[in-house]
Order: structure tokens, then C-alpha cells, then sequence
């Protein structure tokens, strides 16, 4: 006996939907047609599509620190209710996910809270290689967080010899948010206050691609996986299709569904974020 029947769904098989049902056993799917056995639990699917759960690799729940915006109950539940299945959690709360005690007291949050499936990152900074070392065997925790660029928080790892010693330090994937500080620094005097649309040119496609060839070159010289996350220029997809293997990234949905100055016309300070939004000649290259 099975323990749970969805069906008469519609799955996208062999490039067409098709109307089946879903055999699921100890939480795994083990059988997919029509199906007449019997089961524990049976789930009525007529007239709805069955897609398998997402995974979302880029969530910031805000706890602990600053639960009045997020926490690991609501994200989650939100999760749930948008098809996320699994969610890998950023580091960058307050206080900051950098050692092995903050990173528990995470993961204790998290017990009987969460909703789905979950991880979490631990957060990189110049001084505590110390406690990347050991990460390998550290349940609940789904690779390296390291900010190349100062974002929300105060995690920043930006000194090339920094980066390298994170790199170095663990045997998990460095996932980065790749933006270069030290151009975001130059550039600061570009940003005026009240004019939303002075940020993309604050943080510019040269702070992207440039930050993001020095990881790349970091981590190929040392045999090292890097996700870099959340791209969004146009130089960067070209330059990364150019480095696949153990050089992976990611879009986020906001920078595959806006582009500029649209985004910024319509929604103001709403369409805000690191790294920006930008022109539709990088949405149409994203894509």
C-alpha cells in the first residue's frame, strides 16, 4: 500500500502535460500513471498542474534581529504557500552567522518553526577562517556566504589576500555576493539622495563583472567551487558560460521579470536592491 496517491494531476512528461496520478512512498515519488492501489492518503489533483517543489537558494528571514520585518516561521510559511519546498538561509542577520555558536542558536530557531525544508549559510569574514575549517560534517549548513561588496549588514570580505584565505579555509561552496568594493567607494558620489535611479549607476555593470572575474580567478587558482549569486549583467553571463564546472551562479526572479528605468518609474524605492536592477539590454541577455 502506498502511502499517498496525488491524483489525476497534470505533469509535464516527454514535453506534453498529461493527465496522471502520483504514487508516493516514505516521501519519495515511486510510481507515475493510473494508478487503482490502494493508499493511506489520497489528494484530488483534478484540474490542477503537479510541479515538483522549488528550491530557493537566496532567502534572508531576518532572525535574529530584525524579526519585525522577517522571521524563520513567516519566510517559511510564505515559502510553502509560493511552491518553495527547500530554502538555504543567508547569514547576514544581526547578530551575524560567523561562528559555530551562532549558527546552532539558528538552528535551534529553527526546530518546530520552519515550515519546509531548510539550511543555512555561515557567514565569511577576514578573521574567522578558524571556523571554516571544520564545516564539512556541520548539519544544517549548506555552504559559505562571503560579501566581496558591502550590502544589508556588516559582513564584508573584499581584500583579495581575505578572499583567498576564506577559500582556502573551507571545503564547502563559497557562495559571493559579488559586487567590488572598492568601486562601490569610488563611485559613492554618483548616488543622489531622493533619486532612486542614481543607484544602478552607483553600483554599476563595472562593480559586477569586475568582482566577479577576481572570484572566478580565485577560486580556479585554487580549486575551488564558487556560486556567485544573483548576476545581473549581461558581461557576466558571457564571462561565466565561458567558466562552467566548479563555477556556478544563479538570477533571482526580480532581475528576470524588471529591468530599467521602468522598475524604478513604477515602484520607486520598492524596486531597490543589491546589486540592481538594470537596463533591458541585460533582463534580455539574463534570459
Amino acid at each position: 500500500m502506498l502511502d499517498l496517491i496525488i491524483k489525476n494531476g497534470k505533469c509535464y512528461i516527454d514535453k506534453d502535460l498529461k493527465d496522471v496520478d502520483i504514487g508516493i512512498q516514505n516521501s519519495k515519488i515511486v510510481k507515475i500513471g493510473k494508478l487503482d492501489e490502494d493508499s493511506n492518503q489520497s489528494i484530488d489533483a483534478t484540474g490542477l498542474t503537479v510541479l515538483p517543489g522549488c528550491i530557493d537558494t537566496q532567502t534572508h528571514f531576518r532572525e535574529p534581529g530584525s524579526t519585525d520585518t522577517e522571521d524563520l516561521a513567516s519566510g517559511s510559511r510564505a515559502a510553502i504557500v509560493g511552491g518553495i519546498t527547500s530554502v538555504f538561509e543567508m547569514p547576514n542577520t544581526n547578530p551575524a552567522t560567523t561562528n559555530k555558536a551562532e549558527f546552532q542558536r539558528k538552528i535551534d530557531l529553527a526546530k518546530n518553526r520552519m515550515y519546509c525544508n531548510h539550511a543555512f549559510y555561515f557567514g565569511a569574514t577576514p578573521t574567522n577562517q578558524s571556523e571554516l575549517v571544520d564545516l564539512k560534517g556541520l548539519d544544517g549548513c549548506c555552504g559559505v556566504k562571503l560579501f566581496a561588496g558591502s550590502s544589508t549588514g556588516t559582513l564584508l570580505v573584499h581584500k583579495e589576500e581575505d578572499i583567498e584565505k576564506v577559500f582556502e579555509s573551507t571545503s564547502k561552496i563559497v557562495a559571493v555576493h559579488s559586487e567590488d568594493e572598492d568601486i562601490l567607494n569610488l563611485r559613492k558620489k554618483l548616488r543622489e539622495k531622493g533619486n532612486v535611479h542614481s543607484h544602478p549607476i552607483w553600483r554599476d555593470e563595472e562593480c559586477a563583472i569586475s568582482s566577479t572575474r577576481k572570484i572566478v580567478k580565485i577560486a580556479k587558482r585554487l580549486g575551488k567551487k564558487a556560486h556567485i549569486l544573483h548576476i545581473t549583467t549581461k558581461q557576466e553571463i558571457d564571462f561565466l558560460s565561458q567558466n562552467k564546472g566548479d563555477i556556478t551562479f544563479e538570477i533571482t526572479p526580480q532581475h528576470l521579470t524588471m529591468f530599467a528605468p521602468d522598475c524604478y518609474d513604477k515602484l520607486g524605492t520598492y524596486a531597490q536592491m543589491n546589486p540592481p536592477i538594470r537596463e533591458k539590454s541585460h533582463y534580455d541577455r539574463l534570459w
